[in-house]
């Protein structure tokens, strides 16, 4: 699996179980619109089994500073702009942001462990697209950023849901109403960052993780994965039982030798 999308301005390469897919419009701090939306569900629509691991980037020196300009228009001639989405009907709205959520929610599939690789800004939609990743490794210079509020919006790109569980109920409201930036040292000392590391060291990093995180076998990493995101919505009791069903399922695949 490899290729790019001209219009959504992502490029995808494969290198055995871990894809890459790389926001790739460096000259506008990779901005994204609803073609970029779009071009992120395909991928997520494109995957098969044999990947493990999904890296999320941004080329140059941004992973992304958010919604294009443009998109802030209040014409309503302006496809995909806020005024288009203002003048629709408001079911017809809500179905068109849960299609541009698709973008993002599939980095939670079962079967992958998705990292985003955060350089420079990770704004608004940027840091809603590191926020939909599993793990997240950010370099010194990093900042994640939520504004939504503080424009007279709010964050509809699947971020809520995740901050509140890496942060708590009361530093994400705090976050998400200020719009503040959240640094790097900030983020590993809250639970946003799974690491920070020096810019010229990104790319090791996030090679050496995704190692990591191919290196046990396949059915128990998946397995593993699957019960700690249950984790968080599961009362102790349901916890306790998808731990059984599980190690059951893997007892019976070793004495298999499966």
């Amino acid at each position: 699996m490899s290729g790019a999308d001209p219009d959504g301005w992502v490029r995808t390469a494969r290198d055995g179980a871990v894809l890459t897919v790389t926001l790739d419009r460096p000259g506008r701090l990779n901005a994204q619109t609803p073609a970029t939306w779009a071009a992120l569900a395909a991928v997520g629509e494109s995957l098969d089994d044999g990947v493990r691991v999904v890296v999320v980037r941004g080329a140059g020196r941004s992973f992304s500073a958010g919604l294009d300009r443009s998109l802030f228009s209040t014409d309503p001639d302006t496809p995909g702009g806020l005024g288009e989405l203002a003048r629709m009907p408001p079911e017809l709205t809500q179905e068109r942001i849960r299609r541009y959520q698709t973008g993002f929610r599939w980095l939670r599939s079962p079967g992958i462990v998705s990292v985003a690789a955060v350089q420079g800004h990770a704004i608004g939609a940027g840091a809603q697209l590191a926020l939909a990743c599993d793990l997240r490794v950010l370099t010194e210079d990093a900042a994640l950023r939520l504004p939504e509020a503080t424009l007279g919006l709010v964050p509809d790109l699947t971020g809520t849901s995740t901050l509140v569980e890496l942060v708590g109920y009361s530093r994400a409201l705090e976050i998400c109403l200020t719009g503040r930036a959240v640094d790097a040292a900030e983020a590993r000392a809250v639970g946003l960052a799974t690491s920070v590391v020096p810019a010229d060291r990104l790319d090791a990093a996030v090679a050496e993780l995704a190692a990591a995180l191919t290196a046990p076998p396949v059915g128990a990493s998946r397995e593993t994965a699957a019960l700690v995101r249950s984790a968080v919505r599961n009362d102790p009791q349901e916890q306790d039982a998808a731990e059984r069903a599980a190690q059951t399922r893997r007892l019976a695949e070793l004495a298999g030798g499966r």
